[in-house]
């Protein structure tokens, strides 16, 4: 179940989008910078932990997250395209991840091993300089 981002919590900056667009790229700002803080919002601390324990190039060290987005010409547009990528985001670490069970290497399993080694390593003998039998 995705977890709602107040919109209160989100600042837009507008700015000027990168890239080619002829002379209206120079004229008006259409891409959107999306801040949110995460210290600062009304997520459960649970989520607020993992998104800040994230290696994510979009979460600063003051744990804001800083979205661009500039793929339309519309400035509705790109602040809805930053609002679904920074809900996705959330939505990332608001599942827990499944706990690992412990499980052990069958009988079988550990003799292909075994099996497979000694095969490798009667190949990388073979390479070795030719003895004389004298």
């Amino acid at each position: 179940m995705p977890i709602p981002i107040d919109p209160k919590e989100v600042a837009f900056t507008a700015i000027r989008a990168q890239g080619a667009g002829g002379q209206n790229v120079n004229k008006v700002s259409n891409a959107v910078h999306l801040r949110f803080a995460i210290h600062a919002s009304t997520l459960p601390d649970a989520i607020k932990e993992r998104l800040l324990a994230l290696s994510d190039q979009r979460i600063t060290t003051e744990g804001v997250v800083v979205i661009k987005a500039q793929t339309s010409r519309s400035l509705e547009q790109n602040k809805a395209e930053a609002l679904e990528r920074l809900q996705a985001l959330v939505d990332s670490v608001a599942t827990l991840p499944k706990a690992r069970k412990a499980t052990r290497p069958s009988f079988g399993a550990k003799q292909r091993r075994l099996e497979g080694k000694a095969t490798r390593s009667t190949v990388k003998q073979l390479r070795g300089r030719v003895r004389s039998l004298d």
